[in-house]
């Protein structure tokens, strides 16, 4: 079975465009076919600071009203997916930027506003595997942002990490996946405070006793609950560490069931 890699970048590194810079140009040079999945929820609250628009985050999760979507829109789906497109064409990698509504490839529902009314924020239905098989086969890399449709003209907001994990548990009976969350830290860590308290692999029993203990930090808990669900359904190898993770020569955190 072929090898694809999913990689998901977020946090700090987009924000930063040196950082992601040289991020990108270690992505294009990874040998197997490869998807980028992208958020960029810290230059959203940033725009809509900007413009005087609200924001509110319930457990790390953003409420997204109307005026919320159409920020999130414009910065996920055009500016930030399109430089990073532009970028990675720099690269020789010929990449396609996507939200989910483009060649129907990610649908969701809405959510339910019991017990929390979240807005416009989508859990994901499906993914169209054939659209990704298709672009992968034509050596055309996929780069995906946070937006889902829900098939009758509705954009939605859908957490970056869910889409990763749906992406590759999805395109795990076409190809060996591993599955890569990139982000500031060096990975999973022990101890908030101490950057090389890297976890180095995190089990299920392992993690059930440190979220216990709360030592693990909770804006991680949904990003390795993701983890473990991708495992479960198919997926190869899971991994959380900073973008150099990618090229193999740095240490990080591997979740195993």
């Amino acid at each position: 079975m072929d090898k694809l890699q999913i990689v998901k970048i977020g946090g700090n590194v987009i924000k930063d465009q040196k950082a992601l810079k040289v991020f990108l140009a270690d992505f294009s040079e990874i040998k197997v076919a490869k998807i980028l999945v992208h958020g960029g929820g810290k230059e959203a609250t940033q725009m809509a600071e900007k413009l005087g628009v609200p924001v509110q985050l319930i457990e790390g999760r953003r409420i997204t009203n109307l005026p919320n979507l159409e920020i999130i829109s414009m910065l996920y789906a055009g500016k930030l997916n399109k430089t990073i497109v532009a970028q990675l064409q720099a690269f020789d990698c010929n990449a396609l930027g996507l939200s989910g509504a483009d060649g129907n490839s990610i649908t969701a529902k809405k959510r339910s506003p019991e017990p929390i009314d979240f807005g416009f924020v989508g859990d994901v239905t499906a993914v169209n595997e054939v659209l990704f098989n298709t672009l992968l086969t034509q050596n055309i890399t996929p780069v995906c942002c946070a937006i889902t449709h829900d098939k009758k003209g509705q954009l939605l907001n859908t957490n970056a990490d869910t889409i990763a994990s749906e992406i590759a548990i999805a395109m795990s009976s076409h190809f060996e996946v591993t599955l890569s969350y990139c982000f500031e830290k060096k990975g999973v860590l022990m101890d908030e405070e101490d950057e090389n308290s890297v976890i180095p692999t995190l089990t299920s029993e392992k993690y059930k006793t440190l979220k216990k203990e709360k030592k693990i930090h909770s804006g991680m808990l949904p990003k390795i609950h993701n983890c473990f669900e991708a495992l479960k359904k198919g997926v190869t190898q899971v991994c959380i560490g900073n973008p150099k993770m990618i090229t193999g020569k740095v240490n990080h955190t591997q979740i195993q069931l």
